[in-house]
């Protein structure tokens, strides 16, 4: 087994991380692609960063949280679409190391260097999230088109009739992409976005070429050139939904805590049930779950996301092992019946997505193969059981029933 393959093994076992979206775009509150979306030229977007002095930021506590919250990875947005570098890149002072940058004094300047060392000290894999696209580089908005404000996303020229142009923006891409792969410490995955800057798009940057040069030394690199497929796109990645039915390949669902990928004043975040019913739901199907939480402007992560990320948690330690380390197991979903397995033991996982909703004195779990015993997974009890044509028939324990309706209730069952 390779060093990448083994990475993959990895990756699937973890089944649950943290995606973390920030950037200039926390300021003005209107999503991460406020720059595009507004037409807004780069040497006017650029004034936010003025404004980015995130006092509050640290590091240490969003890693010691995320691993209390049963995370075992993190995506940081170093560098989003609108080309703002959260690290002290040589190549452009469009960074949070800038002088001009109110930043620049913080202990933590360097925001991907302090975040992936904190978080590598807790034990957590790390992941750096890269846009292909750059709104804010010369090479890929030419100044003086994107002052006429009709940019879209993509470059401002086709790169075949200004393949000058396009070059200088490949190197100043594969320069900072080799910068993170190379000088900021052990890496897990490489996370591309913006599948549009693609060969099949004309838009060709020789991504492969780059991640081979980083896996010269960091062999197990994965990489995410997401939406683009091939050899370079080693897991797909679902965003802000969940597939119906298993993916035959690792894979990750992109979703939020809060109602999207940026930071909005006054969000809603998800419940703890909420959460575990999503965590479940993608687990059941085989793959992991990225949860974004959106810092504010001035560097805290809100209370209220912080304790929903307690209570799953709190979920996690005590149902943990029907999760981490676990594999698809037919029938997969059953109504709010969910299957998981981890060699020859079936977790059976029965959820309640309503607060209010009676517990059966009895449950069908229609699996059918051959088995030993069942117990509890929280109190490690054995329960009644019994073989019918349709499956596996079990009496709930009264305590389950009685009180508050459970997130959910977990059976171990083994072969």
């Amino acid at each position: 087994m390779t060093e990448r393959e083994k990475r993959v093994q990895w990756f699937q076992n973890a089944r649950f991380g943290m995606f973390l979206h920030w950037g200039l775009y926390a300021i003005p509150g209107r999503g991460e692609w406020y720059m595009s979306n507004a037409r807004i030229p780069a040497e006017q977007y650029e004034r936010y960063m003025q404004e980015f002095t995130a006092k509050a930021y640290d590091p240490r506590d969003w890693a010691r949280r995320a691993k209390r919250a049963g995370m075992q990875y993190v995506v940081l947005t170093a560098k989003h679409h609108d080309g703002f570098c959260l690290w002290d890149t040589a190549y452009t002072e469009y960074k949070t190391t800038a002088e001009e940058c109110p930043f620049h004094t913080h202990k933590y300047a360097d925001i991907v260097r302090a975040m992936f060392d904190a978080f590598r000290k807790e034990g957590l894999g790390i992941g750096a999230y890269f846009s292909k696209a750059d709104w804010h580089c010369p090479d890929y908005w030419e100044t003086e088109k994107a002052l006429t404000r009709k940019t879209t996303r993509n470059p401002t020229y086709d790169p075949k009739e200004n393949p000058e142009a396009w070059e200088r923006f490949r190197a100043f891409t594969r320069d900072q992409i080799l910068e993170l792969g190379k000088q900021y410490g052990r890496l897990d995955i490489l996370w591309f976005d913006a599948g549009w800057v693609a060969a099949a798009n004309g838009q060709d940057i020789r991504l492969g070429e780059i991640v081979e040069e980083v896996r010269k030394t960091q062999p197990w690199v994965l990489a995410v050139d997401r939406t683009v497929g091939g050899a370079y796109e080693n897991y797909v990645t679902p965003e802000m939904c969940v597939p119906e039915k298993p993916l035959r390949v690792p894979w990750e669902s992109c979703l939020t805590l809060g109602a999207d990928f940026n930071y909005a004043y006054g969000d809603h975040y998800k419940s703890q049930r909420e959460l575990v019913n999503l965590l479940v739901n993608i687990v059941a199907k085989g793959g992991n779950m990225a949860l974004n939480v959106s810092p504010q402007p001035d560097g805290r992560i809100s209370v209220e996301a912080w304790e929903s990320l307690r209570g799953l948690g709190a979920w996690m330690q005590t149902y943990g092992e029907a999760i981490y380390g676990t594999r698809i197991c037919a029938p997969y979903q059953s109504g709010n019946l969910a299957f998981t397995q981890k060699g020859d033991t079936v977790y059976a996982i029965r959820l309640y997505p309503e607060e209010g909703e009676a517990v059966e004195e009895e449950l069908l779990i229609p699996y059918q193969e051959k088995i030993r015993g069942i117990s509890m997974v929280d109190t490690k009890k054995a329960v009644e059981w019994q073989i019918t044509e349709e499956g596996i028939r079990v009496v709930i324990p009264k305590e389950y029933r009685e009180g508050d309706t459970p997130i959910a209730i977990v059976w171990k069952i083994e072969r």
